[in-house]
């Protein structure tokens, strides 16, 4: 199979358009495939394939939808080579880490198979009975992003099918091969029409947020483009979920080990070179140990190579688009018109989209390297002294996706992570997600939950049954 021989996945069947969509590999900045550039008429076509679907998927028993979900993570998995290989050439990441990707994409379709929703009962007094069930919304509109899109399309897909929807699923334009190679190895056994995979460029996805054929829209991206995911599917009330941008600070205690933290700091920071929307984005380091914490992170950002996520010994990749690519160097041109102390590791000179691996020693707080989330791999470190002054700069944003705090009294430690504006807070580490646990953003990092119990029901809406006996 060659790249360009990708279809989508339109009622189970595969699927071609017109026009074609470039893929670039960004470790080399040429094109090397194109895929299909669907247009309003693939986009109706999927979309009248969900609709004719969702009855008879509604109506299949929990069981046997949990038997797919679960056989889609076996086939994942049972592909993972192939998945992976692909995956590092169009997103950039380092093989050993697609190939994590893929196996936690896997692993989630199998996890989330196993949560289920039982029926609610509630006391109505004599005479009365109340039952609250948790039914499927209809179709869903799926996209997913560039930095994760395998496990964040799974974030996507398990959930959805499980709890009875169907779902037309669009991967980024920067990254959609492995997500149609997803969409072929599934259609043998997923029913025609419960799952569509669609790919295509910056007018695909307006087409899908604002049209009447979607009940629900779920969405992971940037926050300015969530806001327009918001105002285009208002005239019809679609319900959402959109899990979007985040500017999450760290906060590093004097009485930390400074070796330790500084390196589980360094990789929750610039893990997927720092294209993670949870990774650390800021970072407030106690006075007492600035210095040599910064050093320590110094020594880091010099060591770890960076290259061709396909070579051996690679450990970070570069900037997945060239306009990602744009705005990172934008910001670093900004620190170094500033004159900020920066302490930086090697990157490759010829071709690509890399940036090198830079700290920014101690910026004012109001340079855009900390009001900004930077989203590559750019860290400033900011001194602190009073951790109540710490607390007060970490939630000065308009975001609130998640944080870290690192010290070596975990009470203290969870003192400060109750008073973060955040969805979500990890005390020494960073970056660990779980299946069975809600994940979502406060303020202006989005709208609902994903995983867990949580965002199962968000697939859902509560119907409630009263009945006289």
């Amino acid at each position: 199979m060659t790249h360009d021989t990708l279809s989508m996945t339109i009622n189970g069947q595969a699927a071609d358009s017109q026009n074609r969509l470039e893929v670039v590999n960004p470790a080399s900045g040429a094109v090397f495939a194109s895929v299909p550039d669907a247009g309003a008429p693939e986009l109706e076509t999927a979309i009248s394939a969900a609709r004719a679907a969702f009855p008879g998927w509604r109506d299949t028993p929990w069981a046997e939808r949990a038997a797919i979900v679960n056989r889609i993570g076996e086939t994942i998995a049972a592909n993972a080579a192939e998945l992976a290989t692909m995956l590092t050439r169009e997103q950039g990441k380092p093989a050993e880490q697609a190939q994590f990707e893929v196996m936690a994409a896997a692993q989630w379709c199998q996890a989330t198979a196993t949560l289920t929703l039982p029926d609610r009962e509630i006391k109505a007094g004599p005479g009365r009975r109340q039952v609250t069930r948790y039914v499927p919304i209809g179709v869903v509109a799926g996209i997913s992003p560039w930095n994760f899109p395998v496990v964040l399309s799974m974030w996507k897909i398990a959930p959805a099918l499980l709890a009875g929807n169907t779902l037309v699923l669009k991967p980024s334009p920067f990254t959609p091969m492995t997500v149609l190679r997803i969409g072929e190895l599934i259609r043998d056994f997923v029913p025609a029409g419960v799952i569509n995979v669609i790919t295509g460029g910056d007018a695909l996805g307006p087409m899908m947020t604002e049209h009447p054929g979607f009940d629900k829209v779920s969405f992971t991206g940037s926050t300015a483009t969530g806001r327009r995911v918001m105002e285009s599917a208002a005239p019809t009330l679609k319900r959402l979920t959109l899990e979007l941008g985040g500017n999450d600070a760290a906060i590093v205690m004097p009485d930390v080990n400074v070796r330790e933290t500084a390196e589980k700091l360094f990789w929750s920071a610039f893990t997927n070179s720092g294209q993670v929307c949870v990774a650390t984005k800021r970072a407030y380091v106690h006075n007492d140990i600035y210095e040599v914490f910064r050093d320590e992170m110094a020594k880091l950002a010099k060591a770890v190579p960076m290259g061709d996520g396909s070579q051996q010994g690679v450990a970070l990749g570069p900037i997945q688009n060239k306009p990602q690519y744009d705005r990172v160097k934008g910001l670093l041109a900004d620190c170094e018109a500033n004159s900020y102390g920066l302490l930086q590791g090697e990157a490759p000179q010829d071709g690509g989209f890399f940036v090198p691996v830079t700290l920014v020693d101690n910026p004012p707080e109001e340079s855009r390297i900390v009001r900004e989330e930077q989203f590559g791999p750019i860290l400033p470190l900011v001194r602190f002294t009073d951790v109540e002054d710490a607390i007060s700069r970490a939630n000065n944003t308009d975001m609130g996706l998640a944080g870290t705090v690192w010290s070596a009294d975990t009470a203290t430690a969870m003192r400060i992570a109750e008073r973060l504006e955040t969805g979500n807070v990890w005390i020494n580490e960073g970056l660990a997600l779980s299946p069975f646990a809600a994940f979502g953003g406060r303020k202006q990092s989005g709208i609902g939950v994903e995983n867990g119990v949580e965002g199962l029901m968000a697939y859902t809406e509560a119907k409630t049954y009263l009945m006289a006996n």
